[in-house]
């Protein structure tokens, strides 16, 4: 931005944003009024593994790594491990790991619900079975 530089957007709501903005601007500004307007809210995140129909999901609002796995047409049954799905993230230049036991929202005990960030990735690894 023009005088005080990069500003992340990003993970802010827009009236956080336009706070930050008047505070960065205030020497600059006879009026402190800033205005923020969304233009496009959506992110992709991507399921792989045991669901139905692996691939990319683009969305506008936040979801849930169920509901990801949902609009994926649902886990795999005969092969997917609902207790252990792995949702990988990159952090700036991190990558972070989260392992999620669905198979217990699925028996329907409380368990808070973890929402998908831009380019998260789910993977709903197979059952290990012996033959």
């Amino acid at each position: 931005m023009p005088i005080i530089g990069e500003v992340v957007a990003a993970g802010k709501t827009p009236v956080a944003l336009e706070k930050e903005l008047v505070t960065l601007y205030s020497p600059h500004l006879v009026s402190k009024e800033v205005t923020v307007t969304v233009v496009s809210a959506s992110f992709s995140i991507f399921v792989s593994g045991a669901v139905q129909k692996p691939g990319k999901i683009t969305t506008d609002r936040p979801i849930t790594v169920l509901e990801a796995i949902m609009e994926s047409g649902g886990f795999d049954t005969a092969k997917a491990n609902t207790a252990a799905v792995a949702v990988i993230r990159q952090n700036g230049n991190k990558t972070e790991h989260f392992t999620l036991n669905l198979k217990q929202v699925l028996e329907g005990k409380q368990v808070e619900a973890f929402y998908l960030r831009r380019s998260d990735i789910v993977h709903v690894p197979e059952k290990f079975t012996w033959f």
